[in-house]
Formats: C-alpha cells, sequence, structure tokens
C-alpha cells in the first residue's frame, strides 16, 4: 500500500467517526418530562466539564423516592437549575444512546429545559400546593 491509500484511508475513518459522533449528539432517542426535586448539581469531568445532576422523583407520598440522574450541556439550563434547587421542578430532557465517551456526560439523560412546578397532582381535581398560601388581610 502506497502511503497516498493510508492516508486517504485515515481520512475516512477520522471523517466517518466525526460523521458519527454528530449524528448522536444531535439526534435523540426519546424526549420527555419528569418532575421532582433537584437534589445535586454539579460540574465534574477532568478535560470535558458537564454539569451532573440528580433528582428525587416521588410518586406517592410515603412512597420510596427513585432517583433520576441526569446531564446538562447548556451553562443556562445549569444555572437556572442553581436557581430553583429545593423546588420541585418539570425537566425535559433527551435521552440520547451510542455516545461513544463519558466526555460528553455521565448519563444518556441530557436535559434542555426547566420549568418550577406549583402544585402536585393528587388525583383528578385535588392538588397539594408546594408553596404556602398568602394569609388573608385582618379584617376590621
Amino acid at each position: 500500500m502506497s502511503i497516498k491509500s493510508i492516508v486517504g484511508i485515515f481520512v475516512a475513518l477520522v471523517l466517518a467517526l466525526g460523521g458519527y459522533i454528530l449524528v448522536v449528539t444531535y439526534w435523540s432517542y426519546s424526549s420527555g418530562e419528569r418532575a421532582g426535586w433537584v437534589q445535586k448539581l454539579s460540574s465534574k469531568g477532568w478535560i470535558c466539564k458537564t454539569w451532573e445532576g440528580e433528582m428525587a422523583m416521588v410518586s406517592m407520598p410515603g412512597t420510596t423516592t427513585e432517583k433520576f440522574y441526569f446531564t446538562v450541556w447548556d451553562h443556562d439550563v445549569a444555572a437556572q437549575l442553581n436557581k430553583v434547587m429545593g423546588k420541585r421542578v418539570s425537566l425535559h430532557y433527551e435521552e440520547k444512546r451510542g455516545i461513544p465517551t463519558s466526555c460528553f456526560g455521565e448519563t444518556r439523560h441530557y436535559v434542555t429545559k426547566v420549568s418550577v412546578v406549583d402544585e402536585i397532582p393528587l388525583a383528578t381535581g385535588i392538588v397539594v400546593p408546594t408553596h404556602p398560601p398568602v394569609p388573608a388581610a385582618p379584617a376590621k
């Protein structure tokens, strides 16, 4: 084999790998919403820094807490999460499969949007507010 063909094969492999990484980072396997309380959010990584978080989800009061582990790429979304830490939130996420290294994040779930949830639905028509009610003004 000549040097020219070896270089050509190498360039083709690099382009194929780059194309694969591009496709798996922009294509999502699934997307959805999860609600709960963000317990932990930290910036991790030696070279590639990503925000890694943990959210506690409770389906019914008194049941065991399920943990949802997630990754945040966007620093603005991470700042929003830091502001609402300890409040009940809804996280919109995309699940990405086939990402080759942990440099892109430690989980397959990548959060893209955060919303504060004001009420917890228990059943149809029954909700529990997450913030204390405002006391009524005293009567004169």
